[in-house]
């Protein structure tokens, strides 16, 4: 519900000002990102299938951070909102980040044959399941599609970023419309996108396994892992002076909102996915839940079933923790580490199916991979208003109450 009391925006409120903290971000994340793959090489020397496993949970982990705000950029437009101008910005920031990715894939590139038991001539050749699936799963193929799905995210992060900032200079309201008119198209490029690259990445670790639900559980922690981060790096640059007055409690409050609402969504999914499977009871479908149902793994389980959703549940249904910035940034926080915990749960059990192992590479490529992530978005932040000042539902977004 929106009330009439006017806003405007200064100059000073939607651009990072001269001397600020945050123009040196983007050098820091540089250099926090060369430290960390550094260690992460130094450290996976003598072990390389701990170290490309590792680094594929990182590279998930923010990979899908940009592709959620990917996301949220298309659905805004297609439901021609008002409330969420102020943040989408950071959004479009977020997304902007996705050509850094595929110089990160290199690394997941030279390891497919540590990662991927398919890449393996001898094992395809012993086993009739990877037989048939070798014209989909194949290293041609398989490097064709990586190329196709980040030539697909590459220009939509270049095409919505760059014409939500061109009308930043022109006003021209007839840019939302068009923009809105391309969204769709571009969401089912998403959609198809995404899932591929789930599949790929994650699913086929275990070749002999396969979930047609797959994709969108994936989808569904991207939802947490977007919300959770725009929710937090708008509360840090509150922080730290900038759009002040600008997002307010009651942008924070759809944010814990939306927030609250994929957790649930996560877990339908999760819960209905390993239902439909312990169900039908197949063999190679419920081989891949055993392997994290034994062992340390158990416990391992029922945190992350606990963490990301029973806690969480209770604690966002509150309305007034999800206007208190402080909560709303720890539970921002918890939520995206709860992500990192759900990726690393889909990979390891791959390559220690009777426990959990937790080594220091583990933690070097999540920082390595994550400056390279933050230095980009900080980079991209400062080139560009922080707000789209001049689409023509801002003052929505400016006057935006709950009701």
């Amino acid at each position: 519900m929106s009330h009439a009391h006017a806003k405007t925006l200064s100059a000073d409120r939607i651009r990072i000002p001269d001397g600020h903290v945050w123009h040196k971000l983007p050098i820091i994340g540089l250099v926090v990102g060369v430290l960390g793959l550094g260690a992460s090489f130094a450290l996976g020397s003598g072990d390389m299938k701990q170290f490309y496993h590792s680094y594929l949970v990182a590279f998930c982990f923010f990979l899908s951070i940009a592709l959620g705000g990917f996301f949220f950029v298309l659905v805004q437009y297609l439901a021609r909102a008002g409330w969420s101008v102020v943040v989408r910005r950071t959004a479009e920031n977020l997304m902007g980040t996705l050509p850094v990715f595929a110089l990160l894939f290199i690394p997941i590139a030279l390891g497919m044959h540590d990662l991927y038991h398919w890449t393996h001539e001898e094992a395809v050749a012993a086993d009739h399941l990877l037989q048939g699936k070798s014209p989909f799963l194949n290293t041609g193929f398989f490097l064709v599609r990586a190329a196709i799905y980040f030539v697909v995210w590459a220009g939509a992060s270049w095409y919505f970023r760059g014409r939500s900032i061109a009308q930043d200079e022109s006003g021209d309201k007839e840019t939302t419309r068009k923009t809105q008119a391309v969204a769709a198209p571009a969401l089912m490029l998403y959609a198809l996108s995404q899932t591929f690259a789930s599949i790929d990445w994650l699913m086929s670790l275990d070749p002999h396994w396969y979930s047609t639900m797959f994709g969108v559980y994936f989808f569904s922690g991207s939802l947490v892992a977007v919300i959770g981060s725009l929710s937090a790096v708008s509360l840090v640059m509150k922080r730290m002076g900038l759009l002040a007055e600008v997002i307010t409690a009651e942008h924070y409050h759809d944010l814990g909102k939306l927030l609250f609402g994929f957790t649930v969504f996560w877990a339908y999914i999760a819960f209905s996915q390993f239902f439909l499977i312990w169900y039908g009871n197949i063999p190679e479908e419920t081989l891949w839940f055993h392997h994290r149902l034994e062992g340390s793994w158990k416990s391992f389980t029922l945190f992350l079933a606990g963490g990301h959703f029973v806690v969480p549940f209770f604690i966002l249904i509150n309305r007034t923790i999800k206007r208190i910035p402080a909560t709303l940034l720890i539970m921002a926080l918890w939520m995206l580490g709860m992500h990192y915990l759900d990726l690393y749960w889909l990979v390891m059990p791959i390559l220690h199916p009777h426990g959990v192992h937790f080594a220091l590479v583990d933690v070097t490529t999540f920082v390595g991979i994550g400056g390279f992530f933050f230095g980009a978005f900080a980079w991209l932040t400062k080139r560009a208003a922080l707000v789209p000042h001049r689409d023509p539902r801002l003052h929505e977004s400016l006057r935006f109450e709950n009701a």
